[in-house]
Formats: C-alpha cells, structure tokens, sequence
C-alpha cells in the first residue's frame, strides 16, 4: 500500500474534477462524480472553491499524456496555495506509467488510482492510500454504478464494454485499459431506461470497438444487434447512434438491421479505417483487407439509406512509403467519406510497431495528415452542400438568443458539423426541430425552420 503523508479527508469535501482523453473516459468521470456525490462530497465548478483536485487522465498518444501533465501541473500549482488541499491523478496515465516515471517526477499528488478504483475512489480516499499498480484493469460499470451526467441534460453516452481485443500493432489500448469485457444486455438497457426516462433525447452507444460486443462471453449469446434491438424497443422520443466500430467485425445481421429504416438507431457509422494498403493494413494487425474494406463500404453504402460514414486515417505509420500513402489519397477521392480525422502516426512504446524498421520522420508524417485534411475539407464540402434544400431532423444543442444551435442524424456531438439554426421560434436546448438546410461549408450548415416536433 501507498501512504500518503497529507491528513485524512472529510465527509463533506468540494470536488473539482478536470476529465480529459475520449467520451468513454468521460463516463469514468462521471461514475467518478457519482461516486463521490453519493460519499457526502460536493462537487465545484471552479478550483477555488475546491479542496479536492481530481483528473481523469488520458495517456492514448503523447499528446494526451502531455495535456495530463499540464493539468498535473496546474493542480499542484493550485496545491501549493493551500497544502492541505488534495490532488488525485486517475485513469489512464496511472495504469499507462508502468514504471512510476509520473510518480517520481510529481511526489507532491497524494493519490494515484487506476481503471480498476473508478468506483471505489471515495473509500480510498478515506484511507489516503491506493494498492500498487499491479493488477490487470477488470473493472466495468453497470447500472448500478452511482453516475453523474457532466453532458447536457439531452445527450449521454452509454458506454456497453471496456478494453479491447483487437491488439492494433500501434495502440497501447489493451495495455492501459485491458481486454474487452462486454456488459450483458439487461444491465445496459436498465441504464437505458434511467436515461431516456431523465430526458435524454440522444443515446451515443460507445465501447473500444461495440461490433465485438459479447464476442468475450459467447456462452450468453448476446451480441451487438442483440443489444439494438433491445434498446430500440425502449419507449420514448429519442435517438440511438453508433460509435467506433471495426471493419473486420460487421456481419450481415448487424448490416441489415442498420438497414431498417424503422428503428432509433440513426444512418450513421463511426468505421476508423486508419488506411487501405494491404500492407500497412497487415502490419498495423487490423485483420481486414483492401478487398474487404471496399466491399463492405459499397455493401453499407447499397442498403443502408443517407450513411454517415465517419472514419480515421493514420499517415507515416512505420515503412510507410510515397506510393503507399497515394494509394490513400486515392482511396479517400474514390470513397468521398462525409466525415474523417486524419492523424500522423506516432510510436507507443511497448507496442510493436513502435520497434519496427523504417519509421518515418515525424514531420512527413505531419505533412501527409495535411495533405488528407485538405481533400477531406473539399470533400465534406461537397457533401454538405448536396444536402441544400434537403430537410432533416435537428437536435438542439444550445441557443443564443434567436440562434439555435444542434445537429443531425450525420452528426455526432463534439467531433462533427453543427447546424446553425438563425431566427429560431419557440425552440428550447434538447428540441427536436424539423429543418431545411439552406447553406453549407466544410464544417457547417444553416438552416430554416420548417416545424418545432417534440420537446423533452
């Protein structure tokens, strides 16, 4: 056990908490909240009015675990005005620095916990001391977990699994966070039910890959459409979208009930493809083919009616060379995808295509990403302007006056377009508003109201 030299916490605590990394670690952060809620904790929205500092790190990529250690940073900075005051680093830093690098270098945190405190943080706490960082992640959320929304009131992100399988040669995933470990069905549809009857009117369905939903607990039979059948045949007004899927694990059953057009779940696929070289494809362990990968495209594109298909693509990745990386280009010009990221690659020490030969420098990679972002920008441009004179179903995020901001079923929050909805009647934050798109750029709509629809 680690004990820390500062005095015990008590009952009664402000909490501030900083969540960084994806939307799966925020639902961590939120548990996190809910945890410590239900102690006698409070929560603070400014770090003045906090004697508690928590920080639910991510350590995916360098530039994650350098945003941790800013924040790291401005806590203890916070810290040092008052010493008595307590700053905790979670997540996925802790279970990332095998070594305890962090550790030695920022003495002055008073606990580190890992994926497997997220429920248990407020008893630790009490104790001031957390066990070593030794065990393999396990832990994994149900609807019983206390959980906090830190979203707005309509939107939540029901995370289905944890940890993943997939062993990418380039993620540290399966390191950090451990192998997948699926809920069963009526646990997330308990939660489900809890959310929508809160008034959530957007359910955003999240796993490190949710196609290999219970493919870890064949023995119950429950897989992926399994689950969306249960979740759409919850009753009430809202919407189900899709997130982080992986090309390799779509099957006919999952693609045709997509293909329904009488369900929630909306024309809308998260695929990271990340690239489309056979080689690379192998090198990088996606287990999917450049053949694969088109047929499924051109099969999702048949039967699924207005796909979304939002993707990712890593440049520079080891040995990647020039006409390997315009075979990408081509691909990207062939497949006019309406939504995509584009990342240069960088190594993950202790994955295996950090000690692979031939890596390439840093700034080529970079100059590639940009090369992709500027087709994917005239791309996505195209695509939403043939959407002009369409109308579609908005969702309002938030409103400015007579300005209502929101989105569409081709749009997930945080990381895609917004509509911008100008002399906007009679529309409240978490509306569902018919629209007719008037304009539109790269990142961006504008729309007329046609109708308001239902409210929450």
């Amino acid at each position: 056990m680690k004990k820390n030299s500062s005095s015990s916490p008590s009952i009664g605590q402000a909490v501030y908490l900083v969540s960084l990394g994806c939307s799966k670690n925020l639902v961590d952060t939120e548990v996190i909240a809910g945890v410590l809620l239900t102690s006698g904790r409070t929560l603070a929205f400014d770090p003045d009015e906090a004697d508690l500092y928590i920080i639910n790190t991510c350590a995916f990529i360098p530039a994650a675990r350098s945003e941790a250690q800013s924040a790291i940073e401005e806590a203890l900075e916070w810290k040092s005005e008052k010493p008595e005051r307590i700053v905790v680093v979670a997540g996925c830093l802790t279970e990332w620095d095998k070594s305890g690098d962090y550790r030695k270098k920022y003495p002055e945190i008073d606990l580190w916990t890992g994926v497997n405190d997220v429920d248990t943080i407020a008893a630790l706490l009490d104790k001031q001391s957390a066990l070593a960082n030794s065990e393999k992640p396990i832990w994994l959320y149900d609807h019983t977990t206390p959980r906090l929304l830190l979203t707005v009131p309509h939107m939540a992100y029901l995370k289905i699994a944890d940890g993943c399988d997939n062993c990418c040669s380039y993620c540290a995933i399966p390191g950090i966070r451990g192998a997948l470990r699926s809920r069963n069905i009526a646990s997330v549809v308990a939660e489900a039910k809890n959310l929508v009857s809160a008034g959530v009117k957007e359910l955003l369905i999240i796993a490190q890959d949710i196609t290999a939903f219970g493919t870890d607990r064949i023995a119950d039979g429950e897989n992926i459409v399994d689950l969306l059948k249960e979740l759409d045949a919850i009753p009430g007004d809202f919407v189900i979208r899709l997130l982080y899927t992986h090309p390799a694990h779509y099957s006919d059953e999952f693609i045709d009930f997509m293909a329904r057009t009488d369900t929630k779940v909306l024309p809308y696929l998260d695929i990271p493809l990340q690239h489309i070289n056979d080689r690379i494809l192998s090198a990088m362990g996606r287990k999917v083919t450049k053949s694969q990968t088109v047929e499924l495209l051109k099969k999702l594109r048949k039967k699924i009616k207005d796909l979304t298909i939002r993707t990712t693509f890593i440049t520079g990745f080891p040995g990647e060379t020039e006409e390997e990386f315009e075979e990408l280009v081509e691909f990207m010009k062939t497949q006019n995808f309406e939504r995509c990221g584009v990342f240069p690659y960088s190594p993950e020490p202790g994955t295996p295509a950090a000690k692979m030969p031939n890596q390439i420098p840093e700034q080529i990679a970079e100059n590639r990403a940009k090369k992709l972002m500027t087709l994917q920008k005239k791309i996505m441009k195209k695509a939403n302007r043939d959407w002009i004179g369409r109308e579609v179903c908005m969702l309002i995020d938030e409103v400015d006056g007579k300005v209502a901001i929101g989105r569409s079923m081709m749009d997930a929050p945080e990381i895609d377009n917004r509509i911008f909805l100008p002399n906007a009647k009679k529309i409240k934050v978490g509306n569902f508003c018919r629209v007719r798109i008037t304009d539109a750029d790269s990142y961006e709509y504008i729309a007329e109201q046609v109708t308001a629809l239902k409210s929450t």
